[in-house]
């Protein structure tokens, strides 16, 4: 099996959009998901994209996506990139699709002069975590995430 990494375009916008709510199944998250295909159009090829997206193709067929954004290290004192998504079909697991759109990402950094590649990931997916350690990836255990949405961050804008 041959695997490629591109730049998502427009045309896209289903495929990225059917990969976050597969993504999300596997997350057991998809209740969750409110987001729609023209959020996807919008965010990640509107005017003015905050949000970029690489496809995997296996022989020609698409099997995954990455979906970062740049952040931002005041310690360091230059941009990186967060990956937001990484997800792979099941069939395709095992091919190096994973690794390939990860290693876009790293050249895409080198290329860039980007102090790092960051992401989350459930402390339940064990195939994962692996995965990422097995390429290196350091925990950042002395760190723990938190997160404002729905009403508590109503609650704070309001206040």
């Amino acid at each position: 099996m041959s695997v490629t990494v591109r730049a998502a375009s427009l045309a896209d916008a289903s495929l990225i959009y059917q990969f976050v709510r597969d993504l999300a199944d596997y997350e057991k998250l998809l209740h969750e998901v409110d987001a729609t295909q023209a959020d996807i159009r919008r965010d990640l090829f509107g005017e003015a994209p905050r949000a970029f997206c690489d496809i995997a193709e296996a022989d020609g067929q698409p099997v995954g996506f990455a979906l970062w954004f740049y952040n931002y290290s005041t310690f360091r004192g230059r941009h990186g990139i967060y990956l937001e998504d990484l997800f792979v079909r099941p069939q395709a697991r095992g091919a190096g699709a994973g690794k390939a759109l990860l290693r876009r990402l790293a050249q895409r950094c080198v290329e860039e002069g980007l102090a790092r590649l960051e992401w989350a990931v459930l402390d339940w997916n064990a195939p994962s975590i692996a995965f990422y350690d097995s390429l290196g990836a350091a925990p950042m255990n002395d760190w723990i995430t938190r997160r404002l949405t729905g009403e508590a961050l109503e609650r704070l804008a309001g206040s």
